[in-house]
């Protein structure tokens, strides 16, 4: 790998529909994970993470779980429909997203973040990621059908229903998988402090929900890598830029 590539950064957000919930960020470069939160605010903070992030050499791909484009105005976009009807039998539908529920003011958050990507940050949005790509590119991605194609299960994490007691031990599991990405390809290090340090058995309330947006956001930030290191074999690309796209690795 060159200096170029050696200087690609992937970064994962976990954007919370609206702007009064926090969001979850993640990055990696050189196949270690650099930083990692559950607690981003605004657009702005957002922003700031992803920029602080960046290098001025190289390319960068920021995979986002939210709409980033949503033209509708009620039911569901047209991405929506098509992976839910692939993803279902794993318990790994969409939710329908219209504007009608995302708006606010008028605006739908992932997509004024992504105008602020292409204005500010020189970012494109992307329905597909090129192998090793030296572009800046934003991409919407969807962790339960990641987790189904990377980790080989048959049904979805279910961490974020039930009582506090199943979730603290899907989000254990949750964390158990990540960690064994350590073997895998690209493989991911440096997850010891989030993975291993972290017992979920002592978060509740707030704690667990943030743990919860901020394992959410490394797989965003993984999918990212995984994506950009195989190239659009290794992916489905649900959509088009013009109605909403979700990409997911192909399932192994």
């Amino acid at each position: 790998m060159g200096k170029q590539d050696e200087a690609a950064v992937f970064i994962g957000i976990d954007l919370a529909w609206k702007t009064a919930n926090p969001s979850g960020g993640a990055a990696i470069r050189d196949g270690r994970l650099v930083a990692h939160t559950g607690t981003l605010g605004s657009n702005d903070e957002i922003m700031a993470f992803i920029a602080e992030h960046l290098s001025p050499m190289g390319g960068a791909v920021v995979a986002v779980d939210a709409p980033l484009r949503v033209p509708n105005q009620t039911g569901r976009r047209p991405c929506d429909a098509a992976l839910s009807a692939q993803w279902r039998r794993f318990h790994a539908g969409a939710l329908p997203a219209n504007r009608t529920r995302l708006a606010e003011a008028g605006v739908v958050r992932g997509e004024a973040l992504v105008a602020a990507l292409v204005a500010r940050l020189r970012f494109a949005e992307a329905s597909t990621i090129p192998r090793h790509s030296q572009a800046r590119l934003v991409c919407e991605v969807f962790p339960h059908p990641a987790h189904i194609a990377l980790f080989g299960l048959e049904r979805i994490l279910k961490y974020k229903r039930g009582s506090v007691s199943e979730r603290r031990s899907e989000l254990a599991r949750y964390q158990t998988l990540l960690r064994g990405l350590r073997k895998a390809s690209p493989a991911l290090k440096g997850t010891g402090d989030l993975l291993v340090g972290v017992d979920v058995a002592g978060l509740r309330g707030r704690a667990l929900k943030e743990h919860e947006d901020t394992l959410d956001a490394l797989t965003c930030a993984y999918v990212a890598a995984y994506l950009w290191e195989h190239g659009p074999k290794a992916a489905i690309s649900y959509g088009s830029l013009a109605e909403g796209s979700i990409l997911v690795p192909v399932r192994k």
